[in-house]
Order: C-alpha cells, then structure tokens, then sequence
C-alpha cells in the first residue's frame, strides 16, 4: 500500500510538472481585454463576482484535444474530468468535444486571481486565461460606542468599514425635522454640543456591493429648567393640586417647600406625586392655614432650578375691600390683593346719568 501512495503522489507531480512545461504557464500572466491575434493564448474579459455568490468559468475545446486542465495560478483545479482541487466549492459543469467548464460556489476573496484554461491538442497548446475580481460588501468594523457627556463637551464619533470596492462611511443625526447634522467622514467632530444635538447618529457604509448601517445614541446631560409655575385658586374644603414641571437630563429630583419648611409626602394630609418631568403637590381638603406661597425645586447632579407657587382662596378673600369716605356724590375706596400687595385707590362717583368708577394707585 505504501509503495501505492508514493507511485501516486509521484504521478501527480510528475503530470503538474509536465503540465508547467507544455503550457509555459508562468504565474501572474497581464490581464487584456482582448485576444492576442499573435498566438492561440486567448485573454478573456475580466470576470467580476461578489462575494458568496457562484462563478462559472469556460473554454472551448475543439477537435484532437489530448489533454486539458483548469489552474488556478499555480494549482490545478481539474485535470479532464480529475478533480485535482480539495476544495468542495469547485465542480466540474461540462466536458466535451465543445466546452470544458467548472464552477466555484461560494466565492471569497481568496478566489480572486488569474484562472487558466489549457488544452493540449495533436498540433500545439493554447491557453484561455481569465481574471476574477471578487467584490465584498461593507462591513462596519470599528464603531464608537454609546456615548453620555455634559452639555458643552466636544465630542467626536468614529466609523470604520471595510469592503470591496472601498466603501464611503457617512454621518448623520436622526432628527424628526430632517435637519440633522450630517458628515462625509469616518470622524464625526461637534465641538460644545448641545442638547439639541442629543439622539441618534447613523453611520452608513455604502459601495456597489450593498449597504451597511449601525447607530450610536449619544445623550447629553443638563442642568434643570423649569416652567413657570401658575398660582391655584381653591375654595375652602375643595380640593386643589400646585404641578411642576421640569426639563433636565438626567431626570430632576423633586423637592417642595412651604416658606423655608420642607414639605414631605403624607405631610398634613399632602400628597406629593412625581410622573418623569411632572412634579405634583396635592391638597385633599383646603384649609385657610394651606393658603400660601410653594417653591418646588428641580435637582439634577449638573445643578438645580425652582419656581413659585401661590395657592390661594378662589373667593372674595383675595381681595380686600376697604372704603375709605362716602357722602350723596361719591364713594372714596381702596382695593388691595393680600397675596400681591399691589393696592388701587378707587372712586366711585355718581353723574347725571349713573354712577361711574376711576382708579389709580
């Protein structure tokens, strides 16, 4: 048996070398576009196929062919019908008096080369030879990753792909108005970002193969701000609810205050109620002693914000009225807000044809 395997491992060297020799076939023959009117060594066109797909190469035989073969640079893929190959992506299609082709399933990069032809005929060889260019779709490689800064902060997010033809890597923020920032480069640079440019980046690699696209979400955090808060008017034993509403990232932390007091949930009867941006103060049973000014404060670790808010008696007790003089002519008065303290001096003076009433302060 082992004299066997030596006599074949000796045939085959021996019918590679013999094949080297008749076909002078050195590797790394100039790809043409055209035949060569000079000799029977024919180039074909370039052969272009993308990755994963199947490549079928071909060549004519003719009449009184002796021998033929496929090569791949220096390697023979197939002998006549032999499979010389040990690849399993490489089968023989045709062999006959006419054609001679096989098929690479499954193409990768390591296919791309020279591929040649040889057919030995009772008068002279000839070779067909023919290039194979293997096109691999982008691939994002090396990608920043999810990012959380503080407003202010320069930031630069990176994209790398890989691919053939190289691909083209571009940026762009994903903005509901379709007014995002957007960049033609592997580097993506915001200086003294804003929270507006807070949200989701996309990278996009492209080339003739396809498309490959992955996202970062980069956050920016803030201090708090908060809206103006209303003043509430509740009637004695109503019920009555102080809200606050606050913009910050990360999310505020709420706090109330009545005076310099801290109030506190459950706190004579008060409910306090945070929903995300939404801070609520809630008020079962109104009593004259609730009546008063509120400050809630919006906490976040980047700093704090606070506004006012004045609960107050929906009835005449906002106002008090206090007359100051009458006679037959007229009624002297004053009007004064016991929240605001801004006061009005008022008259209330009767014409020929009814009464009528002047103020200033």
């Amino acid at each position: 048996m082992r004299a066997f395997g030596h006599l074949g491992a000796w045939w085959r060297c021996a019918t590679l070398l013999s094949l080297r020799l008749m076909f002078f076939l050195p590797a790394g023959l100039p790809v043409r576009s055209q035949g060569d009117s000079q000799s029977d060594n024919k180039v074909m066109d370039n052969v272009t196929v993308r990755q994963g797909e199947t490549v079928f190469l071909s060549c004519a035989q003719g009449d009184f062919v002796t021998h033929t073969a496929w090569l791949n640079r220096s390697s023979i893929l197939y002998a006549g019908e032999d499979k010389w190959s040990v690849d399993p992506r490489v089968s023989l299609v045709t062999l006959n008096q006419e054609e001679f082709s096989i098929k690479i399933e499954n193409v990768d990069m390591t296919d791309e080369g020279q591929y040649i032809c040889a057919v030995q005929t009772s008068s002279k060889p000839r070779t067909t030879s023919v290039h194979i260019i293997v096109q691999v779709p982008p691939k994002i490689m090396s990608l920043s990753k999810d990012i959380v800064v503080n407003e202010g902060s320069n930031v630069t997010l990176m994209c790398s792909a890989s691919g053939k033809p190289e691909p083209s890597v571009t940026w762009k923020l994903l903005s509901p108005s379709g007014h995002g920032l957007s960049s033609d480069d592997e580097y993506l640079e915001i200086p003294a970002i804003t929270r507006q440019r807070a949200g989701m980046y996309e990278c996009t690699a492209v080339n003739e193969v396809s498309t490959d696209v992955q996202t970062v979400e980069l956050t920016v955090n803030y201090a708090p701000s908060v809206v103006e808060g209303k003043d509430v008017g509740v009637t004695l034993g109503q019920r009555g609810v102080l809200q606050c509403e606050a913009d910050a990232v990360p999310q505020a932390d709420f706090e109330w205050y009545r005076d310099d007091r801290r109030i506190f949930n459950g706190f004579d009867g008060i409910e306090i109620e945070d929903d995300g941006a939404l801070s609520k103060l809630t008020f079962f049973n109104v009593s004259e002693a609730d009546y008063g000014n509120y400050t809630c404060v919006a906490i976040n670790k980047l700093g704090a914000a606070n506004t006012s808010i004045v609960l107050y008696g929906e009835s005449s007790t906002h106002y008090n009225l206090i007359i100051l003089f009458f006679n037959d002519l007229y009624y002297s008065f004053a009007v004064s807000d016991v929240l605001s303290g801004y006061r009005s001096h008022c008259f209330l003076l009767l014409f020929g044809v009814g009464w009528g009433v002047l103020c200033g302060k």
